[in-house]
């Protein structure tokens, strides 16, 4: 499995942001070919020594690396990317791995 981590940075206005992200960046995102699991942080995202500079980390999981830069170069994938800079003002980290259980 691989996955895509979205780190975003808390934004100007965190009432704005959720309700823009729930109500259209997640149904944008849930149309990318490939994507087989979404989650998202629930609550504060903190880290082992405190508050954190994060308002939601989200998690989508794909069958390989070469499936996530498939999907993200898709019209879906365009869609979503784009969308970002209608409500992450924050800024956002993407980070693209492989896993493996251990």
């Amino acid at each position: 499995m691989a996955k895509l981590i979205a780190l975003y940075k808390t934004p100007k206005d965190k009432a704005a942001f959720d309700r823009y992200y729930h109500a259209t960046h997640i149904p944008l995102a849930k149309k990318i070919p490939g994507l087989r699991k979404y989650d998202i942080s629930k609550g504060a995202v903190g880290m082992p020594s405190g508050p954190s500079d994060f308002h939601l980390v989200a998690t989508l999981e794909f069958d390989s690396v070469a499936a996530i830069q498939s999907a993200l170069g898709s019209p879906e994938g365009q869609a979503t990317a784009g969308d970002l800079a209608n409500f992450a003002d924050g800024g956002v980290d993407l980070l693209i791995f492989d896993t493996v259980e251990v």
